[in-house]
């Protein structure tokens, strides 16, 4: 199913589930809706939604956004995925913001070589990536990327980081091919021609042909990005390097959630925003009024937040009174 192939959506018109549509007024965002709850359209277009997955409710219809692609995919000889990837280093890391920009080369395109997508140019790199899958059993995956040492390139390039490629970014881009930048695309073979069909033509007498170009091509049109974090390096050998990736959410040593749940010491700073206390009176640790700015302690406790603010006022104290022990 393809952007020509989709009807745009019509105002006051039976819709059955399934339907997908287009929005008649274009929204740039690259998205087609599919009918989730059969029904009636209203009679004003609705706002659609921009995001793969919102829903939409127009009259007795509810629509649910999903990208060009999705519907791309339902046809029976769909587009070549293109497969890209970025690695973006972490100057607190690796001492440098520098992005990598590769593909493993593999396509259907003419010239098999880079791959430009929204103007940035993605190398031909001997690579091999996979893992991606979601089993559904609860666990991340851990995707791995074996990248071609037979040079010794990567060998050189991990030795000029301090810590490796650990830590490191790795996003992972899928479009089709029909939806890449025009420039990767060969000209057409047709060369301009003046008003009196004659061949406009360079200084060596060399033909001057019509630039490439894609009509189909749409920015837009990708699937959702999956971000990865480089968490070890599992081989390395004169053949290949190969690294183990998790997700945001899979790092080691990463605490969840990252803020302990204590019942009797206030987290907060004093007098900072979340303490919200700007008063004038002072009183030291032990809740004691005193004269001095100088002598002026929070004590941590519920009761220092109780001299401040008063006994029956609602009080913003920084933690968990009514769990019962000091940290769950």
């Amino acid at each position: 199913m393809t952007s020509a192939s989709v009807t745009p959506w019509l105002s006051d018109t039976a819709y059955t589930l399934g339907t997908i549509v287009k929005a008649y007024t274009d929204n740039g965002g690259g998205f087609f809706y599919r009918c989730i709850v059969a029904g009636t359209s209203g009679v004003a277009e609705p706002f659609w939604p921009t995001v793969i997955g919102n829903e939409v409710v127009d009259g007795t219809v509810t629509w649910m956004a999903v990208s060009i692609i999705a519907g791309d995919l339902q046809t029976p000889a769909p587009d070549a995925i293109i497969e890209m990837f970025e690695l973006n280093l972490n100057p607190a890391i690796h001492g440098t913001n520098e992005i990598y920009r590769f593909h493993a080369g593999v396509n259907e395109l003419p010239n098999y070589g880079n791959i430009f997508w929204k103007g940035n140019e993605y190398l031909k790199f001997p690579i091999e990536a996979d893992g991606f899958e979601y089993s559904g059993q609860g666990q991340l995956p851990r995707p791995k990327i074996r990248i071609s040492n037979i040079f010794g390139t990567i060998t050189a390039i991990l030795l000029t980081l301090p810590n490796g490629l650990e830590g490191a970014k790795l996003t992972r881009l899928r479009t089709l091919a029909r939806y890449l930048d025009p420039v990767n695309f060969p000209p057409s073979g047709d060369a301009l021609l003046t008003e009196d069909n004659f061949y406009l033509l360079l200084e060596d007498g060399g033909k001057i042909l019509i630039e490439a170009t894609n009509p189909t091509s749409d920015e837009t049109a990708e699937f959702p990005r999956e971000i990865f974090y480089i968490d070890r390096k599992t081989a390395e050998t004169r053949d290949v390097v190969e690294f183990e990736m998790v997700s945001a959410m899979d790092l080691a040593g990463v605490r969840a959630p990252k803020r302990q749940c204590i019942s009797n010491i206030c987290q907060w700073r004093y007098r900072s925003n979340e303490c919200g206390y700007e008063g004038g009176n002072y009183f030291n640790a032990e809740d004691v009024p005193v004269s001095l700015e100088s002598e002026d302690v929070c004590g941590k406790r519920l009761a220092s937040c109780k001299a401040r603010f008063g006994a029956n006022a609602e009080l913003p104290f920084g933690s968990f009174p009514g769990i019962n022990s000091a940290t769950a």
